[in-house]
Parts: structure tokens; sequence; C-alpha cells
């Protein structure tokens, strides 16, 4: 079986090398690309009425982010939070060129995902009872649960700018 796979992937993994994909941190660069984009998308969503509507069981179960309707309203809590995306967004795409903005839109998109991923065990209903519950997930527990691969990239990305900040390269162009 090792042979099939060698004879297989050895051929895929030399076109890859050679082409130069695999090298100047390609992998680093698409997963921030991917987060502006997505927070672009997201954060542009939170405009409108629609939206503000649909983040209703969210908010009203998170018990990290259940002040936001006290405090800004129904609709209010909705640009509250399109704000907050689109300023991760930003400081993730100037972290191309400053990695010290990429670390603070690194810590607010942590904190974004920490929010939403702590609503999957109080989201009413989120585990199907016919199913015999948990891991069963049904309602918005499923589309919460890319909120914990976000949650990974976020920290990947800060784990990546600040040890890009702190390094002896970085620390000496920065002085």
């Amino acid at each position: 079986m090792n042979t099939l796979i060698d004879v297989t992937l050895n051929p895929i993994v030399g076109i890859l090398r050679r082409s130069g994909l695999l090298a100047n941190d390609l992998d680093y660069h698409i997963v921030r690309a991917s987060m502006v984009i997505m927070f672009f998308f997201f954060g542009y969503q939170k405009w409108w009425a629609y939206e503000a509507d649909r983040l209703v069981p969210f908010i009203s179960n998170g018990p990290l982010i259940w002040w936001l309707y006290p405090v800004f309203g129904h609709q209010g809590a909705s640009w509250f939070l399109g704000v907050a995306e689109w300023t991760w967004g930003a400081l993730l795409f100037a972290g191309f060129w400053d990695k010290r903005l990429g670390v603070l839109g690194a810590v607010g998109s942590s904190a974004t995902f920490i929010a939403t991923v702590s609503i999957i065990p109080f989201m009413p209903d989120g585990w199907d009872a016919s199913a015999g519950g948990f891991p069963a997930m049904t309602g918005n527990v499923p589309f919460l649960m890319k909120d914990v691969v976000l949650l990974a990239v976020s920290l990947y990305l800060l784990k990546q700018d600040v040890a890009r900040v702190t390094s002896p390269v970085a620390a000496k162009a920065l002085s």
C-alpha cells in the first residue's frame, strides 16, 4: 500500500515543489486573504434588517454577547457586529504590510470566534433528541461549528504575526 501511495503522491509533490506554490508563505497569505474576504461579507450582512433578525437566537443565547441588545438595541447590535467585523478584516488586510496591525486584527478575530463558539452549548434545540442528542447537531449549531475552524485560523494568524513582529529581523526594522 505504501508503494502505491508513493507512486501516486511523489510526482504530485514534485510538481508542487518545483512550481514554487509551496514557497514564500503562500498558505499564510491565502489564510489571511480568506479571513479578510470572510469578514467583508459577514460584516456587510450586518447592515440589513434580515440579518439583524437572523442574529436573534445567537445574540440572545450568547454568554459573551447577550449584552448587545440592552446596550445597542436590535438593529444596533447587528451594526456593532458589522463594524467590529469590518474592523478586524481591515486590520488583517493591513497585516499584509504591517504585522503589528495584523496582530490587532488576529486578536479581534480570535475574540469574535471565542464569543461565537461559546454560544454552541447554550443554543436551544442544538442537539437532535431523535438522534440521541449530542453530537447530532441541529438548528443553528451546525452553522456555528464553522467558527471552531475560524477560531483556529485566527489563532494561527495571531501566532504567525506575533512571531514575525518579535523576530530579531523585524525588531531591527521597527526600530
